[in-house]
């Protein structure tokens, strides 16, 4: 199965935008029943997550966290990086650039809460995400 590519479109600095309708449409679009789905952002300022997407609090949360551990301008020292989004780069290192997902009868294996999310943190942009589809 070829890399199924996804845009998409984020509208602030930092937020969490879920994709998982799009990554069940890509895995569906594979007609691969069981194996893995790997879910890849093509960004250093962006990342991948599998995160609870029945309260929006806990993206807000979550992005409130990363703020805090990774601040804008940094507690001590300097960030160095001329384009000034360091802290972007260091969030998508600590969320991380994929997730990878079971897909079992078409379908992505996720928990009741779970979702999956691209997490902005250099935006607003136009991200693309890359889901490939493994048979297993």
């Amino acid at each position: 199965m070829p890399v199924v590519r996804l845009e998409v479109h984020t509208g602030a600095a930092c937020q969490l935008v879920e994709i998982t309708a799009q990554v069940r449409d890509a895995i569906r679009a594979s007609a691969i029943a069981e194996g893995i789905a790997v879910v890849w952002s093509a960004h250093t300022t962006a990342g991948i997550t599998v995160q609870e997407n029945a309260d929006p609090d806990v993206a807000r949360d979550l992005l409130l966290a990363l703020e805090n551990a990774v601040p804008r301008r940094a507690a001590r020292g300097m960030y160095r990086h001329g384009e000034g989004n360091s802290d972007a780069h260091v969030k998508a290192a600590l969320v991380g650039t994929s997730a990878t997902l079971i897909v079992e009868r078409g379908t992505p294996v996720l928990g009741t809460w779970q979702g999956v999310f691209l997490c902005e943190f250099d935006g607003p942009r136009v991200r693309t995400v890359a889901v490939k589809v493994v048979a297993g």
